[in-house]
Formats: C-alpha cells, structure tokens, sequence
C-alpha cells in the first residue's frame, strides 16, 4: 500500500517506511494509515503487503532523496503531515551514506523537519559518528541540531580531512 500526500511517500511495508521528499503531487488517502509487527500490538488498520518497493510505487528516482526507516510501529497522518516511527527505529540515508538509531522517528512534512530522539546514534561512513537524546534534521537547510540527554552531554566522534600543504606562492626572477 503506498499512501501519498505532498511531500511525503510512505510505504508501509512490514518494517519499512521509505520517505521522498519533494513530491509535487499529492493522492488522498486515509487520514491514518498504522502498521505494527509486532505481535502483541494489534494495528489499527490491516498491515499493507510487504512486496512493495520504491520504483513499484511510482517514486521517481530522481526527485529528492529518499531515506528508509524502519521500526517496530509507523503511523502516517496526512491531516498533520506527521510521519511517526516508533521503536527500534532505524533510518537508513544513503545520499549522505549514514545510518541512525533511535527510539522514535517522526518527519514533519510541512516543516521539513525530522526528529529522532530516544539514545540517538548516528553513524556516518568514515568514522563519523553522533551521540545524543534528541537530533533535529532540517532537511532544506541540510542542518543538523544535536540535543543531550539531561545532565550530560553530545558526544560525536569526527574523522579530520587532511589536506595537503599548499606551497608558499614564488617570486617571479629578476
């Protein structure tokens, strides 16, 4: 099942939920749409089938990026524009080869802002690497807002970029 509103792509695939950002064109659907796996959770609507993927739900590849998230439950409100991830959240963000745990995702799609919080890490390739309770995403600013836990603080680990020297500018012979 794939549930658009604009800005927004969901598929609600089991564990998955792959989200575009900047589609122009917005198709109704439910005001809700929740999925759960997990057992002991009953959904509030039937679980949608696992067989869908990006290109099969008509997500242009080359409009905005796409990032997957995956949690033990999702819920898209099309009336908000909230999109939330909870449990065991894991967002994969491959344009900016990183990946990020948390408790709980939510993407605000009116304000282009994604939230994580819950002992968020954040690993990027290289070694980069984020610690905090709560980041904060703008996703047109490409800005990222690291909040700590109460009484501690943000860790991240940062691989530094060495550049070679750059030889002093010659005087021309005289």
């Amino acid at each position: 099942m794939v549930a658009r509103s604009a800005g927004v792509i969901a598929l609600l695939a089991g564990l998955q939920l792959v989200i575009a950002a900047d589609l122009g064109k917005a198709i109704p659907m439910a005001d809700q749409i929740t999925t759960t796996t997990n057992p002991t959770t009953a959904p509030t609507t039937t679980t949608p089938p696992t067989t869908a993927t990006p290109a099969e739900a008509g997500v242009p590849a080359a409009q905005g990026p796409l990032i997957t998230v995956e949690s033990d439950v999702q819920q898209a409100d099309n009336v908000t524009g909230v999109v939330t991830a909870t449990g065991n959240v894991r967002v994969l963000y491959p344009e900016k080869k990183l990946v990020a745990t948390a408790r709980q995702a939510q993407y605000f799609t009116k304000e282009g802002r994604i939230i994580l919080s819950g002992d968020v890490d954040v690993v990027q390739e290289g070694g980069n690497r984020l610690k905090a309770q709560r980041v904060t995403y703008l996703v047109q600013a490409d800005r990222l807002i690291a909040d700590p836990p109460a009484g501690d603080q943000v860790r991240s680990w940062i691989r530094l970029q060495r550049m070679a020297p750059v030889a002093p500018a010659r005087e021309g012979s005289r």
